[in-house]
């Protein structure tokens, strides 16, 4: 069995663990439709299109 041959202080232990759990920022393009931010594979939240149709029909709020 391996044993290693030295000890490893906490931080390059606690180094070597932080990147296990790393999350990195969501990929976004501009959506061909109406140019805002979107992520790839989703219907554009700003104007509901996907693929080049409209897959859901965005209703814009009035403030009254």
């Amino acid at each position: 069995m391996a044993v290693p041959k030295r000890r490893n202080p906490r931080s390059r232990r606690n180094a070597r663990r932080a990147n296990h759990d790393r999350v990195s920022p969501p990929n976004v393009i501009p959506c061909p439709n109406c140019g805002e931010t979107m992520i790839p594979h989703r219907v554009c939240p700003a104007c509901g299109h996907y693929a080049g149709r409209e897959v859901i029909e965005i209703v814009e709020e009035t403030l009254d």
